[in-house]
């Protein structure tokens, strides 16, 4: 898959590729002027899907990767590890979509990292399935990860003790489906270099995210989420954080951040060939007392599309996208931006 990106707006030269609200400047001219055009490969991605028998049932793996750096590698095109996992009975373990995560909701659109207010975490977890069909029970451990905002008292550092515990109940019909999801996590800071890591402490965190898709007309389709909780931040496609300051210099009072994110999306099909996604997406923190004035406080993410199809290996569409980020201050900046992509499919039948 190949992407023309056609930027307005200068955003942080790592995440030029796609839209990112919390990646937005709120002054440009820290990093350059005007917009910038990339074309890059970083979407293309490559996986294995195996099924075999195991004893009386079947054992089935993934392994999916794509090109698009994240952290240490932010920037960069290089493998990024997707998917892995196998699941045999009811018993999943490896890294797949988060349990909290409804991956249905992700509209059809060609950005990469799409709506930001949304869960969207592929995470490493052991998960039980004790019920599945039509409707579908599921609860897992996952791997934690505390975001914490260290705002006026620097020093301090995510704090992991627990496994994060989800679980959700999903049900599918001819209408579409409908999910709840829950999370519950200890999140927590300590000081490196503190003794004993001192001064430490945690808050539990929490979450519920409600989701469904509505079938219109022959493959038309509406997608609805809304998420709410306390330091569940890294749970989401993008904004916010898990943990930050209330106090003061004295007294910082740690405190799990409440945040809520929103998703509304259609998607329209005109006809077979050309299909059109629209829609908006934000997330918003309700900031603590001792951040900084340019924390994170909201992340806003709209687009609109045209695609083509001509046939199941082929897509090429271009796509609009507005981001707006807002600080705790009320300081804004703004990412807008066109994008023309071209994917090819193919599969092991395909091979010569």
């Amino acid at each position: 898959m190949v992407d023309y990106v056609q930027g307005f707006d200068r955003v942080t030269p790592e995440w030029e590729d796609t839209l990112r609200p919390g990646r937005i400047p709120y002054d440009q001219d820290t990093v350059g002027s005007d917009g910038q055009a990339v074309i890059g490969v970083r979407q293309s991605r490559l996986g294995v899907n195996a099924s075999t028998m195991a004893g009386d049932s079947e054992l089935t793996t993934k392994f999916e990767f794509d090109m698009f750096g994240v952290g240490p590698d932010e920037g960069q095109t290089t493998i990024r590890l997707r998917h892995a996992y196998g699941e045999w009975k009811s018993i999943l373990a490896g890294q797949t979509n988060s349990v909290f995560m409804d991956g249905d909701v992700f509209p059809n659109v060609i950005d990469y990292w799409g709506p930001s207010g949304m869960v969207f975490l592929r995470n490493p977890q052991i998960r039980w399935t004790p019920v599945k069909g039509d409707s579908t029970v599921a609860v897992a451990i996952e791997n934690p990860g505390s975001g914490v905002d260290s705002g006026l008292d620097p020093g301090t550092a995510g704090d992991d003790e627990y496994p994060d515990i989800t679980a959700h109940f999903r049900q599918v019909g001819d209408w579409g489906h409908f999910q709840v999801a829950g999370i519950l996590r200890q999140v927590g800071y300590d000081t490196p270099g503190g003794p004993d890591g001192s001064p430490d402490d945690s808050e539990l965190g929490w979450g519920v995210n409600l989701t469904s898709t509505v079938n219109m007309f022959e493959k038309d389709r509406i997608i609805l989420g809304v998420v709410h909780g306390n330091g569940i931040s890294n749970y989401m496609n993008d904004g916010g954080v898990d943990m930050a300051p209330d106090g003061n210099a004295a007294d910082p009072d740690y405190k799990a951040v409440p945040l809520t994110g929103l998703i509304a999306y259609y998607d329209h099909y005109w006809n077979d060939a050309y299909s059109s996604s629209v829609g908006y997406s934000s997330t918003e923190i309700d900031n603590m007392d001792f951040q900084t004035a340019d924390a994170f406080n909201k992340g806003e993410y709209a687009s609109v599309n045209l695609l083509h199809t001509p046939n199941d290996k082929v897509l090429m569409g271009m796509e609009y996208l507005f981001g707006k980020r807002t600080a705790n201050d009320g300081t804004t900046g703004y990412d807008r931006r066109v994008q023309f992509s071209i994917k090819y499919s193919f599969s092991s039948g395909n091979l010569l």
